[in-house]
């Protein structure tokens, strides 16, 4: 008997007009955590796909085995009863329906038409206590946050009595006590015999749980490596994603911030469902011209929250306080009014609130302001497409055509466009929510290259990030938050991972 429960040979996917993978060979072995790594658009996710039949056999050239056998799956529920499940990027619950019935869903039995709700509830419970989660059954999802979400996916999955688990950047939206928890549940996971492969673009992840990883590189396989006999750094496999050397993950930029171009005083923001909660209390922060702030803190401080209602009262039931720009006050009602105020907005979520993923990219990146290429109401198309094309080449967006579906590209290029759709509206004060959120490390110098180049420009930037290492490698200063509170700052000189949290955590 084979000693990989996983083999893909020479396996090839064409979509119109590009080669999303090429043949790709890997194997995994029985009992192993495998990471797979490689840029945005590198063919990671696709290839799980084929592998789990969300994408049928059929639809791509090569051959899968699983646990020794060649697999023929026409969908997602044909791998599932061979014990292969796949836990895609964007959590695929029922939001309206409880736990327990998300765990179930499309497997539950019945006996004369009937369901026995108690004894599912009851064996959910099993399920939520092999992934550590407290939380009733009852609940319903969409009141648990991202990362507890995540591990109602990981319940389901186990319920289905999974021999191979597929998890597509488990952590890119949770938070490192979080990450730290579900890593550790991987861990667990691997000494009752479940094989997990993860994609994963965060490194020091990647290192410390998986005992191979294999890059992938422009839909190619390019190396599998053994983490502990090849002795496997980041750097390695950095070379082996992009192609060469990054030695400066942080491009230089030179340092001067100049007057206070955006002022916020007294600033509070009320839950948008229980108007007496705060989510923002009483903050006060100021920005200055060709400076780049960052604003840390963990999950749920209202970093995001602060940002969204003052981007046009994006959030919150109602906000109040002070907001200056240039010395002059402002009250915006909506985003519209921020954004001829000259203020821009990238949200953390760029699915949701920063793309319209069913139209070209061409128009996701002039739509933020079509009065630069109308006259009279009427777009000039060749404006449209010479803006477009621009803004492809300059920030080196992957696609055959700017008439491309959004929803097609990568996550590291659908951010592109995001931003690219933000600098065509041409803010003089640009704030960036998790600019950088499961992109890789390429993309991430990409990004922050184009950061430094606005900066360079003369325009101020105020950026929300989680990782720590991006706030000190890219701010001027940090101001750190949690309860809604500012609890600190900090300049970048005596600025440390150790001192942000512990003004997170004590204040």
């Amino acid at each position: 008997m084979s000693e990989y429960i996983l083999e893909i040979e020479n396996l090839t996917k064409d979509f119109p007009g590009v080669r999303a993978l090429e043949n790709v060979s890997l194997k995994v072995k029985k009992g192993e955590i495998h990471s797979l790594c490689g840029e945005n658009g590198a063919g990671k996710s696709t290839l799980m796909s084929c592998i789990s039949g969300v994408y049928p056999t059929g639809t791509y050239e090569g051959k899968v085995f699983f646990k020794g056998h060649e697999a023929n799956y026409h969908s997602v529920k044909d791998s599932e009863k061979e014990g292969l499940a796949i836990i895609h990027q964007e959590l695929a619950l029922s939001p309206y329906l409880s736990i327990y019935e998300n765990i179930f869903l499309g497997h539950m039995e019945t006996q004369f038409g009937i369901i026995n709700w108690n004894k599912y509830i009851k064996e959910s419970k099993s399920y939520l206590n092999t992934v550590g989660l407290a939380e009733p059954p009852e609940t319903i999802v969409s009141k648990l946050g991202v990362g507890k979400q995540q591990l109602v996916e990981i319940a389901r999955a186990l319920s289905k009595k999974t021999e191979l688990l597929i998890l597509d950047e488990p952590t890119s939206s949770l938070n490192d006590d979080e990450s730290e928890k579900l890593l550790n549940l991987i861990l667990e996971f691997k000494r009752q015999g479940i094989t997990s492969v993860i994609i994963s673009h965060k490194l020091t992840e990647v290192l410390k749980v998986a005992d191979t990883v294999t890059i992938l590189r422009d839909g190619q396989s390019i190396n599998t490596y053994d983490v502990k006999g090849d002795n496997l750094t980041e750097q390695m496999i950095i070379k082996d994603m992009v192609g060469r050397n990054l030695t400066q993950r942080f491009p230089e930029r030179k340092s001067a911030p100049g007057e206070t171009v955006m002022e916020v005083k007294n600033w509070n923001v009320y839950h948008p469902d229980y108007h007496d909660i705060k989510v923002v209390d009483n903050v006060s922060f100021y920005l200055r011209k060709g400076e780049i702030l960052a604003f840390c803190g963990p999950m749920g401080a209202g970093r995001t929250e602060l940002m969204m209602s003052i981007f046009g009262k994006s959030y919150g039931y109602r906000s109040e306080g002070k907001l200056r720009i240039n010395g002059k006050e402002y009250n915006f009602h909506n985003p519209h009014a921020a954004i001829d105020s000259g203020l821009g907005y990238i949200s953390e979520d760029r699915k949701t609130l920063g793309l319209i993923l069913i139209q070209d990219i061409k128009t996701n990146i002039t739509h933020s302001r079509l009065g630069k290429i109308s006259r009279f109401g009427v777009i000039n198309k060749q404006d449209e497409i010479l803006e477009a094309e621009h803004y492809r080449k300059e920030l080196n967006i992957r696609t055959p055509s700017i008439n491309q579906y959004v929803r097609n590209l990568s996550g590291g290029n659908q951010q592109k466009v995001v931003v690219s759709k933000t600098l065509f509206a041409d803010p003089d004060i640009l704030i960036v929510d998790e600019p950088t959120r499961g992109i890789d490390v390429g993309a991430k110098t990409e990004i922050y290259g184009i950061l430094n180049d606005m900066i360079a420009a003369g325009k101020s930037i105020i950026m929300v990030s989680s990782e720590l290492p991006e706030a000190l490698g890219m701010a001027d200063r940090i101001y750190v938050m949690n309860e809604g509170k500012i609890k600190g700052e900090l300049s970048k000189e005596e600025a440390t991972q150790e001192k942000i949290m512990h003004l997170a955590l004590v204040g």
